[in-house]
C-alpha cells in the first residue's frame, strides 16, 4: 500500500517592489502593461527604472493590446520544481507583443508542441496562480483562420 502523496508546493510567488507593482496591479485588473521610453520610444519587459537603449529616466506604462507573436519556445517535461509537477508538460516561450517588447511566457491551451510555429500570432490569456494574476499567451485561432 502506498502513502498518498502530498500536494505540491506553492508557486513560487513572484518578487513584486514599487517597480513592478504596475505590471502586477494591471495583471489583477485585466491588463498587460509594459514601459515605454518618452526619449527614443523603445520598449520593455520587465520593469526597469531607466531605458535599456538610451537611459533616459523618462519611462512610462502603456496598456498592451493583448497580441503577440511567438519567437521561441520549449516544452518541459520534468518539473525541475515540485511546484510544476502537476503541470507537465508545458510550454515556456519567448513572445513579442504588437508593441515591441519581448517577454517570458507560458504558451496555453495548446495539444501539442507541435501545433506552435515561429511568428504564430497569439493572444493574452490572464490566469490567476493562487494569489497573483500571471499573463500567459493562447494561439489566436481566429487570426489563423482569417490569414488563410
Amino acid at each position: 500500500m502506498h502513502a498518498p502523496s502530498s500536494p505540491p508546493p506553492p508557486l513560487p510567488a513572484p518578487n513584486i517592489d514599487e517597480l513592478n507593482r504596475p505590471h502586477w496591479e494591471a495583471l489583477k485588473q485585466g491588463e498587460l502593461r509594459f514601459q515605454r521610453c518618452g526619449a527614443c520610444g523603445h520598449s520593455w519587459l520587465p520593469a526597469r527604472e531607466q531605458c535599456p537603449s538610451c537611459l533616459s529616466s523618462q519611462v512610462d506604462w502603456e496598456v498592451a493590446s493583448g497580441r503577440a507573436s511567438l519567437v521561441s519556445w520549449i516544452t518541459y517535461h520534468v518539473a525541475f520544481n515540485k511546484a510544476f509537477k502537476d503541470r507537465i508538460p508545458y510550454i515556456v516561450a519567448i513572445v513579442t507583443l504588437a508593441e515591441g517588447p519581448r517577454m517570458l511566457t507560458n504558451i496555453v491551451n495548446v495539444v501539442s508542441e507541435d501545433e506552435l510555429t515561429i511568428d504564430m500570432p497569439l493572444v493574452l490569456v490572464i490566469e490567476w496562480e493562487g494569489e497573483t494574476a500571471v499573463a500567459h499567451f493562447r494561439p489566436d485561432s481566429l487570426r489563423e483562420v482569417h490569414r488563410a
